[in-house]
């Protein structure tokens, strides 16, 4: 057995994958079988797991989750001040509402007057 390193030309990924050659009694021919090992970080040089093999915890140290309430928490002060800034404009548009009803009811009373004059 031994490691292979091919680089994804589309990616920039060099990944590497453990080799075995073995014999192919059907084809009468030399053959490999690949297992992905993981794929190399090109600032250290190192090896990370990757694939079925053995992948990284997905948060080792809790940082992720730290970042997610930090977030969580300034999404909610966003929206906190939104909704108020959303009440504060409904409650006005509602008494502009109601002051323009009660001019529609005036100027129907004036009309009403206007008519019977007419009549």
């Amino acid at each position: 057995m031994f490691y292979v390193k091919c680089r994804n030309n589309r990616t920039g990924i060099t990944y590497v994958y453990e080799s075995e050659s073995y014999w192919d009694k059907e084809k009468k021919m030399p053959s490999a079988r690949r297992k992905l090992i993981g794929k190399v970080d090109e600032a250290t040089g190192e090896i990370v797991p990757c694939g079925k093999r053995g992948r990284k915890p997905k948060d080792p140290d809790g940082k992720a989750a730290e970042l997610e309430e930090k977030i969580r928490a300034e999404l909610e002060t966003r929206y906190a001040d939104l909704m108020q800034q959303k009440d504060s404009r409904i409650a006005s548009l509602e008494a502009e509402n109601r002051q323009l009803k009660a001019e529609k009811a005036e100027f129907k009373a004036a009309l009403a007057n206007v008519m019977q004059q007419y009549k």
